[in-house]
């Protein structure tokens, strides 16, 4: 294994799957630089990160380089890192091809999301600016693709992220709401502010900050500032999915996207509010009509999920066991188009039925 991004994300999900958390955007930085034949030295990499120095040689590295020596079993510094991760790889991927139940190689089901410590995870260079984005202090994210275009994969990554970097989680797919709360923008917003309660292990406090004569946009915007920021010292990441659903339910829709663009743009002026990160996954275009100034669709970054490439594929397919001619790849791609779900159920039907198959 030549290739130095191959080395770091292999690197990261091993240090994943053995400790549960993921190597910071820093230490990524100083293995990269580790396994360059030209190494910037701690200095250098401190200035141009806008770190100190001390923090760098002193607390980051060593503890890059004691969570790669645990996952590997030897010792691992800067200086041998590469030939240290590079024979390790090598001799784990032999015995991963190696591994196999009755016949057939182990892989995972397309039907499911790709774990984050997966290593049928295929990177569109993506994660990176999510990863940057939540760790600023006023982030709006919004990622947008059709189903089974990889969304959740991306999303169970950003989660590991903000884990490592121990934020405060919130999750809510909106799926799981029931169908009479969306009639009622007062039901949702209680829903919503009660289930951010029990996520982060509040005590629920609504009933003492809900004023009807005041309504329920201001009601949750109260809450939030004077209750829920003021007891959770962490960022707090707060995840919504499936927000296409809101659309079925245009003037609730219009109302809450609204509160969640008035919540960003509140962190400008109120320090507290810098603490609220929010990401937001859709699965369709929004067609409803919504103000500009009172959207949050045009705000903060916009992440679309774009189709595989050429060499996505490919590399998806040898991930499979699978090694595809020229040929081979443009009929997998004009069957596909590039679309994730359906190259990864390609590939997991033919390995099934022969894993060394040549597509």
């Amino acid at each position: 294994m030549q290739n130095i991004e191959e080395i770091i994300e292999e690197s990261q999900r091993l240090i994943f799957n053995k400790t549960g958390k993921s190597i910071s955007f820093i230490q990524k930085v100083i293995l990269r630089d580790s396994l360059n034949v030209s190494q910037k030295t701690y200095a250098q990499i401190a200035v141009e990160n806008n770190y100190s120095e001390n923090y760098i040689k002193q607390l980051v590295a060593p503890k890059l380089w004691q969570q790669l020596s645990k996952v590997i079993g030897e010792k691992v510094n800067r200086t041998n890192c590469r030939a240290v991760l590079e024979q390790y790889l090598n001799s784990y991927y032999l015995k991963l091809q190696s591994t196999t139940t009755g016949g057939k190689v182990i892989l995972e089901s397309p039907e499911m999301p790709v774990p984050p410590a997966s290593p049928f995870y295929i990177e569109r260079g993506l994660e990176k600016i999510c990863y940057q984005e939540v760790n600023q202090s006023r982030p709006f994210i919004c990622i947008k693709a059709p189903q089974k275009m990889g969304k959740t994969s991306l999303l169970n990554r950003i989660i590991a992220h903000a884990n490592f970097q121990k934020y405060s989680i919130v999750s809510l797919n909106l799926y799981l709401a029931e169908t009479e709360l969306f009639t009622s923008v007062n039901k949702f917003l209680r829903w919503f502010c009660a289930n951010i309660n029990h996520q982060l292990g509040l005590e629920s406090k609504i009933s003492d900050f809900w004023d009807d004569d005041i309504g329920a946009l201001m009601n949750s915007t109260i809450y939030f500032q004077e209750y829920i920021l003021k007891q959770i010292s962490s960022p707090i990441i707060l995840v919504l999915d499936e927000v296409n659903h809101l659309f079925e339910y245009p003037n609730l829709a219009r109302d809450f996207l609204a509160l969640l663009r008035s919540w960003y743009e509140e962190t400008r002026d109120i320090s507290i509010w810098q603490k609220l990160r929010i990401v937001l996954v859709t699965s369709t275009d929004v067609y409803i009509n919504l103000e500009t100034n009172r959207s949050p669709f045009n705000i903060g970054t916009s992440i679309e999920l774009p189709a595989f490439t050429k060499l996505q594929v490919q590399d998806l397919g040898l991930r499979h066991h699978l090694e595809l001619t020229p040929a081979q790849l443009e009929q997998l791609m004009e069957l596909t188009g590039g679309f994730p779900y359906l190259g990864s159920n390609r590939s997991h039907s033919n390995s099934n039925n022969n894993p060394k198959t040549k597509a």
